[in-house]
């Protein structure tokens, strides 16, 4: 008889675990997705900057140094390895405050932000820096909840057994960052 109560224990334990290990593996993939959606749409704003760069060059000659710098930090934020996220978010933060000096200097000339295909990728970049912020969002939620799974009692032993590691939240330095606003005001 005590045999079968042990049995049952063991295998209780043991299924507990399982539980466990499946939640964290749950929790890792949406994590994982949740920082491919990041980059899905960091790499469509880092597609539009060239578009827009040129577009205002063709106006602003006098702007070159400003330009460079947008570029520059376009350029950073593509080389952060893939995996490195607290890299990535710095790249991006100062990449999001090029971009936003940029939209700042446009106002001195009023031809450009007449310029329709000006406005189209305003628009864009606009609609882009939504989507980063709800990807941004889902994926910090699921980091957070996989980090607490990481961390607490007992799901922490699993986590350590099988090499689950606390992930990197993506936060950019939002009160140095300038967003991009689109004004269809003349």
């Amino acid at each position: 008889m005590a045999w079968i109560a042990a049995l049952v224990i063991v295998v209780a334990t043991l299924g507990y675990v399982v539980a466990l290990y499946n939640r964290l593996v749950r929790q890792r993939q949406m994590a994982e997705e949740g920082w491919s959606g990041i980059d899905v749409q960091l790499k469509r704003r880092a597609d539009l900057v060239p578009n827009l760069v040129e577009t205002v060059q063709g106006y602003a000659v006098h702007e070159r140094e400003l330009l460079q710098r947008v570029t520059e930090a376009r350029q950073q934020a593509r080389e952060v390895p893939a995996g490195d996220v607290a890299a990535r978010a710095q790249a991006e933060g100062l990449l999001s405050g090029a971009l936003g000096r940029l939209l700042a200097v446009v106002e001195n000339y009023p031809d450009l932000k007449a310029n329709a295909n000006f406005l189209q990728l305003q628009e864009q970049l606009a609609a882009l820096e939504g989507e980063i912020q709800m990807a941004r969002r889902y994926y910090n939620g699921a980091t957070r909840d996989l980090n607490v799974l990481v961390e607490s009692f007992p799901s922490n032993l699993v986590a350590g057994a099988f090499g689950f590691v606390k992930r990197a939240f993506f936060e950019t330095d939002d009160a140095g960052r300038a967003v991009p606003q689109v004004s269809f005001r003349g």
